[in-house]
């Protein structure tokens, strides 16, 4: 594999890697055109034309960085978020148990700090702030942050990068922990922000940051979580290589089954001889170079993989409206956006979908232009099937709706493969 940017090269594509410079001429999945995953329409909104973008995902060769090139500008996707974190069970047990994991690991107290990136509506630092811990979050869409600002939780409305950590830390803000849960993939300025981490931390401090782990992603066909937001999709290798150019050394690692397999890697300044690398960051390089992570084949075969997993649910789809099952969804997440728009499933297939969330209740999803009501509606139709776009949650989905097995309902999810649960 080459070592060294090989920035003379003319891509193909137009596109350069955003880490290394070099051409972008390998394809990791190409899922067409889509909206933007998280914007949901009114009514009204219906009638008008909606922007749809290239959805073509990319490998480096010389970083093997996976990337999708920006097509829209942050704020056209987080000016007005949808996504409340709150609204997730298991995500706010996750959450509890990150904070007294941290806290008990790093000695946190009433002397320390902790800064979140992207903190949405306070669903992480309240576990903190209820330990005694100082907080403050740092949130791009306004609508989320004034939630967090009701309920107590410090937070400025911004986007994070460089320029904002140098205004931070002139102001005396620095974290001793500085966490970003989902966030790492969502930054055009790859570079700038992991350097603002690294500026942002006080001595000694350490930086946790999760996503989904790209290996999982490929292991389980998990190409929904492909969307315009999700610029970059991370092995442990290749974001090992991005904290090292801006001086911060991974130092620890967990796999986490959250999004269907996700990493938390623990970073801290190359010159802390405090805290050791240990053993786990070695043994999952080695687990994902045994993958085959260090060779393009894996990416490109990755493509052929997609397109197995959209017949075999339009293949399902397509038999059970023929023998006249009415099929409804469950969830408005934006990988459900991807999953929909790339296998063209509409109101043909669809009836409705539900979500908890009462933003939003009362729209419809982008592209397919579905309906999203309140999970009460599925009492009311009793639908055959459930399809569950939130497939991660499928256990904590099924406990909620267990219910309505009894008149027949039956669950199904689509990623890995589709598959029927009575």
């Amino acid at each position: 594999m080459p070592t060294q940017a090989r920035a003379d090269v003319e891509p193909a594509t137009g596109h350069r890697c955003r880490s290394c410079g070099a051409a972008l001429n390998h394809v990791f999945a190409d899922l067409g055109s889509s909206p933007l995953a998280n914007r949901y329409l009114t009514e009204r909104e219906l009638e008008e034309p909606e922007p749809f973008y290239p959805l073509r995902v990319y490998v480096c060769e010389d970083c093997l960085l996976v990337q999708l090139p920006p097509v829209v500008t942050p704020a056209e996707i987080f000016d007005d978020y949808a996504y409340f974190s709150s609204y997730s069970d298991s995500w706010l047990r996750h959450a509890r148990a990150y904070a007294e994991q941290m806290v008990g690991r790093f000695d946190l107290d009433g002397s320390s700090k902790v800064i979140e990136i992207a903190s949405n509506d306070g669903y992480l630092l309240q576990y903190f702030r209820a330990q005694g811990v100082p907080v403050l979050g740092i949130e791009p869409a306004a609508n989320v942050a004034t939630a967090a600002e009701q309920a107590g939780i410090p937070t400025r409305i911004e986007f994070f990068g460089l320029d904002n950590a140098r205004r931070l830390r002139a102001e005396g803000e620095q974290g001793s922990l500085v966490v970003g849960n989902n966030v790492l993939a969502h930054v055009p300025d790859l570079t700038g922000f992991v350097e603002g981490l690294e500026l942002l931390l006080e001595p000694g401090g350490v930086v946790t940051m999760e996503f989904p782990h790209l290996l999982r992603l490929i292991e389980s066909g998990e190409f929904d979580t492909i969307y315009h937001e999700h610029l970059f999709y991370f092995s442990l290798i290749a974001v090992g290589r991005v904290f090292a150019q801006a001086g911060l050394t991974l130092f620890d690692v967990d796999e986490l089954p959250t999004h269907g397999g996700s990493l938390r890697i623990y970073a801290r300044r190359a010159h802390d001889g405090s805290k050791p690398v240990e053993a786990a960051v070695d043994e999952l390089r080695a687990q994902e170079r045994t993958a085959g992570l260090e060779r393009l084949e894996i990416y490109e075969s990755f493509d052929g993989r997609t397109r197995e997993v959209k017949r075999g649910l339009l293949d399902f789809l397509i038999r059970r409206k023929r023998e006249g099952k009415a099929i409804v969804g469950y969830g408005a997440p934006a990988k459900g956006n991807t999953l929909l728009n790339y296998c063209g499933v509409r109101r043909d297939f669809l009836d409705y979908v539900v979500d908890r969330s009462p933003h939003k209740q009362g729209l419809f999803l982008p592209g397919t232009h579905l309906p999203i009501v309140d999970p009460s509606a599925v009492n009311e139709t009793k639908p055959d099937y459930l399809l569950i776009l939130p497939w991660n949650l499928k256990d904590e989905i099924m406990e909620q709706m267990s219910h309505v097995r009894a008149f027949g309902c039956k669950f199904v999810v689509p990623i890995p493969e589709t598959t029927v649960y009575d």
